[in-house]
């Protein structure tokens, strides 16, 4: 597997796994490919054997890093791949000067709970109703140490 710099002509393959993973929460290809030339934004694929296999979207405005989503095609889940996308994800937030990351994750989603609690995210906050399904988005948060997010884009 391979971590890189998710280009435009990904956004086909990212919103299919969008499709796949998060059902009427799924971005479109076209709201895909904003987030990937949006400002502040950075989006990452992983790639085994050509195809994009996961995904991962921050957006780091100021002090705080957002992780958009990371997600992961289900036969390649439990094989590391999240866990790879995220480390690259935290270590592009303290190279960018980040001082927190936040997300936010369905509360019926016990193994991502699992996942972000397991790389050291702890629960801040909830959203009532927030997913179209009509679960409750968890807000999660993991300090860094740096201050300041400069210049990424």
């Amino acid at each position: 597997m391979r971590l890189r710099p998710a280009v435009p002509g990904d956004a086909p393959a990212m919103a299919d796994l969008e499709t796949l993973l998060f059902g009427p929460d799924a971005w479109s290809a076209a709201t895909v490919l904003e987030e990937l030339e949006g400002p502040d934004r950075r989006a990452l694929v992983a790639v085994e054997n050509g195809e994009v296999v996961g995904y991962a979207v921050t957006m780091c405005p100021a002090d705080v890093a957002d992780l958009q989503r990371i997600g992961v095609r289900p036969d390649r889940q439990r094989r590391g791949v999240a866990g790879a996308l995220l480390e690259e994800v935290l270590g592009d937030a303290v190279s960018g000067g980040a001082d927190r990351v936040l997300l936010e994750v369905s509360a019926d989603n016990q193994a991502a709970l699992a996942f972000y609690a397991a790389a050291g995210f702890v629960e801040v906050d909830r959203r009532r109703r927030y997913y179209r399904d009509g679960s409750d988005a968890v807000v999660m948060r993991r300090s860094l140490r740096s201050v300041g997010c400069g210049g990424r884009g």
